[in-house]
């Protein structure tokens, strides 16, 4: 008899007989009727066991199955109104494949008090729990949605080493490696690979893939091993060519997932409203508002954490928008390769995007002309022909060019509303953290 899933006995019709498997959730035992509470990847089923049509033998060993072991049952599929899902399996037989230790190191009930540190030990068992596995399978669905996104908009999916000689970001936030008997380190960035291959001629191009931070940061929004989403765009007008493609990308998004992550999104509670024009402020005017609310940072600050959630509840007050783009951030806190806005030399064309009170996403027009981009690097302190494979890409006829870095897992993050980042991370990395 082939395997049938939990969700696909809606299709069995009463009465026919079925073998299902997964894991005893529950055990209930009233004497002469004994109830298993099966859970599989696609969902739950009450296997009722009957005296007089259970064998024996069988019958009392339902009791004696400890919770989270693997089971095998056959039986016959039966309507019944009062279970849950309108339906059961009586049981007729069934086997243990592998029976699990006691007492569970974690509690996988639904209302687990088991500490996330605690979970992430034993990520195998949390994970089995509904309610943890819709926040995973919402995830695998946001990654299909930015595939089918950007692959309908021409982009093209590129894969970057993340083994590099160096970075363009701070060289303080970097993994150094061995590798053999040269220096290397962890990529921080795939920025250099996007912009080569927008001016090798793919135009527009978008990775998925492990990003590398070594910042010693114990917050619920940093780890050092994230999943990055990266696009670059070729040919722009300006940094609104830009904003308009992540605004049409988290429309895909949310509508994607609300099609097709019913099931989870009901499990999880969640209700999502995708944006309609997402509010495009400037720093000036978004510090203006912020000191309303008597958030004061200087001209030259970033937005700290606290500053983020504020303008947050102002933009969803002002524009019911969970969303806001801040434009112009300082030339002082952003990196050498943000072109600046004519005639400003303190500003930069980039924005960050805000949603539910976080910042998901850096993205800016990159300044494409060699010998601008050699003073500005100067102005940081960096030598830009000492970095001779990044130079190069600016001498050869490299287009006018923009584009983004995402979080992806600080994106389901916010989606889901979870309090700390490590949710959405099916095994995440932070300073002290290196198993499992």
């Amino acid at each position: 008899m082939l395997r049938t899933y939990i969700q696909d006995l809606k299709d069995v019709k009463d009465g026919e007989k079925v073998l299902i498997k997964g894991w005893a959730a529950h055990i209930k035992d009233l004497s002469k009727v004994k109830f298993v509470i099966l859970r599989d990847k696609t969902g739950e089923i009450q296997a009722v066991a009957v005296k007089d049509k259970t064998p024996n033998d069988k019958f009392e060993e339902i009791t004696k199955i400890p919770p989270e072991s693997s089971l095998s049952i056959e039986g016959t599929l039966k309507k019944n109104k009062v279970a849950k899902i309108g339906y059961e399996v009586v049981i007729e037989n069934f086997e243990i494949l592998n029976k699990a230790e006691t007492p569970l190191p974690i509690d996988t009930t639904p209302k687990s008090n088991t500490n996330i540190d605690k979970r992430i030990d034993y990520r195998f068992l949390d994970v089995r729990r509904p309610e943890i596995r819709a926040i995973f399978n919402i995830r695998s669905a946001v990654v299909r949605a930015v595939t089918e996104f950007f692959d309908s908009e021409g982009f093209t999916n590129i894969s970057t080493p993340k083994i590099t000689a160096a970075g363009v970001e701070s060289g303080a936030e970097m993994f150094a490696v061995k590798y053999f008997n040269k220096e290397a380190f962890l990529s921080q960035s795939p920025q250099i690979y996007k912009q080569m291959m927008v001016a090798a001629g793919f135009e527009k191009v978008y990775e998925i893939g492990t990003v590398f931070r070594a910042e010693k940061s114990h917050t619920t929004r940093h780890v050092t091993e994230f999943t990055g989403v990266d696009m670059e765009m070729g040919f722009i007008k300006d940094m609104g060519d830009v904003m308009d493609a992540v605004e049409k990308l988290f429309i895909h998004i949310i509508n994607y997932v609300n099609k097709n992550s019913t099931k989870d999104l009901e499990t999880l509670k969640i209700e999502l409203t995708p944006p309609k024009n997402i509010p495009r402020i400037t720093m000036q005017e978004a510090k203006k508002l912020l000191a309303g609310k008597g958030k004061k940072l200087s001209e030259k600050e970033d937005l700290d954490s606290e500053a983020e959630s504020i303008l947050g509840e102002i933009i969803a007050e002002k524009h019911n928008s969970n969303f806001v783009f801040v434009t112009n951030y300082p030339w002082s806190i952003r990196p050498f390769y943000h072109m600046k806005p004519e005639g400003d030399n303190e500003g930069t064309c980039s924005f960050d995007l805000i949603w539910n009170g976080v910042e998901i996403a850096t993205g800016a027009q990159r300044e494409h002309r060699y010998d601008v981009l050699k003073k500005q690097a100067k102005e940081k302190g960096i030598d830009l022909d000492s970095m001779k494979e990044y130079a190069d890409i600016f001498k050869f006829g490299c287009p006018p060019h923009g584009g983004i870095g995402l979080g992806l897992d600080r994106m389901v993050q916010r989606l889901l509303k979870l309090s700390n980042i490590r949710e959405a991370i099916l095994l995440p990395r932070d300073p002290e953290r290196l198993t499992p």
